[in-house]
């Protein structure tokens, strides 16, 4: 099969397509044909070496799929080949998405929703899987809440909008100028343009902030909570923020995400019902993953796929 290997940690251009052995499914797992792997900027810091998940080169970085079962290890029964599936397998070990086929534990797949495209499967697992185990797993969120919801045009915004409206939430989310749009046609109640409004002056009683810049961002998302709120964070807070926050004697909660296969098929079933649309800002052949890797730092809108 072919797999993008890389042999060492840098930049775009370790990425490089290599012949490598088809790989067979133990007890439990199932082969994938994979025909979409979705590209997260973990893979980007993992492949620059910012990230160590994976120890030393040589490697195989992505953990989105979504594909074909082409065969079943001993012991599974839940799919049959043919079914089409995505998932997150591994994360954090190696999962080696970025090729034609990935090995997955049976229980870290779901059947896709026909209501999705492979692209847009493909692009669900991780970013909706962080989502859901930031507002769901940690938020608890309820109906009629409030959810603050920063960058919400990106991979993990744009989907945690669509699942806190889902779930009857009042969402305020922050979004640049030109992404306004794209932001408010999600259903949030209130799109705030970060280049021109101070939030964090503004913006009062929330129940749950989605908080994934990091540094000190965390301190200013701190002053919108009400007592009780909680501020899910994706990414590690400076010391500063942090200690203010234990001052405050608010809610925090680091998101970790890790596969979960009943929270797939949680995401499966609102995207069934036309809750969860996932946007696809553009997709890369295989052969032109270093371009996919450049192309996500330009801050697209939605999310950036390979296909194979």
């Amino acid at each position: 099969m072919r797999a993008i290997v890389q042999n060492s940690v840098g930049g775009p251009e370790v990425l490089a397509v290599s012949d490598r052995p088809t790989p067979s499914p133990g007890p439990g797992q199932v082969l994938v044909r994979v025909k979409a792997a979705g590209v997260n900027p973990v893979d980007v810091a993992v492949r620059a070496g910012f990230y160590p998940l994976l120890g030393e080169p040589p490697f195989i970085i992505g953990w989105d799929i979504a594909g074909t079962v082409e065969a079943l290890g001993d012991g599974v029964t839940a799919f049959k080949a043919g079914d089409a599936v995505f998932g997150m397998p591994y994360f954090p070990k190696q999962a080696a998405a970025y090729a034609e086929f990935a090995v997955a534990p049976a229980d870290e797949v779901a059947l896709k929703p026909a209501a999705l495209d492979f692209d847009q499967a493909g692009g669900l697992p991780l970013a909706g899987l962080t989502a859901w185990q930031a507002l769901v797993g940690a938020g608890g969120i309820k109906a009629g809440q409030r959810v603050l919801i920063h960058a919400a045009a990106g991979g993990v915004g744009h989907l945690a909008v669509q699942i806190a409206k889902a779930k009857g939430a009042h969402v305020i989310a922050t979004a640049s100028t030109e992404k306004r749009d794209f932001v408010r046609s999600l259903g949030a109640d209130e799109v705030i343009d970060y280049t021109a409004t101070d939030f964090s002056e503004t913006v009062r009683d929330i129940d749950i902030v989605l908080e994934p810049i990091g540094g000190d961002h965390a301190a200013l998302s701190l002053k919108t909570l009400h007592p009780g709120g909680i501020i899910a964070a994706l990414l590690t807070p400076s010391d500063a923020a942090r200690a203010e926050i234990d001052r405050s004697g608010k809610r925090f909660a680091r998101i970790g995400v890790r596969p979960d296969g009943p929270a797939l098929r949680e995401l499966a079933a609102l995207a069934e019902a036309g809750k969860l649309k996932v946007h696809v800002a553009r997709t890369f052949p295989l052969a032109e993953t270093g371009a996919a890797h450049i192309f996500l730092g330009t801050r697209p809108i939605g999310k950036v796929v390979l296909t194979t």
